[in-house]
């Protein structure tokens, strides 16, 4: 993995209890939404404490002058919740970025093709034809296992200018093999997670993870695809 990847997990107990609700098979559908957006919110407020663009004010109280820090508007910031189980993070997300653009993307795999060389499929593409070039992006893609489809994503944004510092990925989980890709390839990325699992099983799949983000969130069974159908994102990613 390269050395300048950089992967945060925050130390705040409030994010190991809700993960520790996704990973519990028990959890029922509304407490995983639950978990999923609170996930979304605190990691999100992790991601943007050093990174939010501001800048100094001058202001009058009610009793005396004085100054304080107001966010800049000049520097806009996209969301990309990734399809669909990326939705569940941006619920909790959106709360603390209520003025944020946002752009749904979707990606899925070739499911005809041998496991672990399907190619990612962009079933949806919300992103603007031009992002600016001093907005920031945010990513919210819930597992990042093999890595591929935020992988291909990523290329996509450095195709429209969109790279290194300017782009951060929010993730409630990501495995240890998803994260090397990463690293050989976007070096630069800054990458917040709520832990970092070891491996991936011979489905690609995050162990010991919490199963298929997808299927939790929105209370569906488990895909079952044909030959040439796409799936959507939700495990492996």
């Amino acid at each position: 993995m390269s050395m300048s990847l950089r992967v945060v997990v925050p130390p705040h107990p409030l994010i190991g209890h809700w993960l520790t609700l996704l990973r519990d098979q028990d959890t029922p559908t509304p407490l995983f939404a639950t978990a999923m957006a609170e996930l979304g919110r605190w990691l999100t407020y992790e991601a943007l404490r050093d990174w939010l663009p501001h800048r100094r004010v001058e202001l009058q109280t009610p009793l005396a002058p004085s100054e304080g820090s107001v966010i800049d508007p000049a520097a806009p910031l996209l969301a990309i919740p990734m399809l669909r189980a990326g939705l569940g993070l941006w619920e909790g997300a959106r709360t603390v970025l209520p003025t944020a653009l946002v752009a749904h993307v979707g990606y899925g795999s070739d499911a005809g093709l041998a496991p672990g060389s399907a190619a990612p499929l962009c079933y949806l593409d919300g992103l603007p034809a031009e992002i600016g070039a001093t907005t920031g992006v945010l990513v919210f893609e819930p597992l990042v296992g093999a890595a591929t489809n935020l992988l291909a994503l990523l290329e996509r944004l450095e195709a429209q200018g969109v790279t290194g510092r300017r782009v951060r990925v929010i993730s409630a989980l990501a495995a240890a093999p998803g994260l090397k890709s990463l690293g050989e390839r976007f070096a630069e990325l800054t990458i917040y997670a709520g832990c970092i699992d070891a491996e991936l099983d011979s489905r690609q799949r995050i162990l010991p993870g919490l199963g298929d983000a997808e299927a939790r969130l929105f209370g569906t069974l488990p895909r079952l695809t044909s030959p040439g159908a796409v799936a959507g994102s939700g495990q492996p990613a």
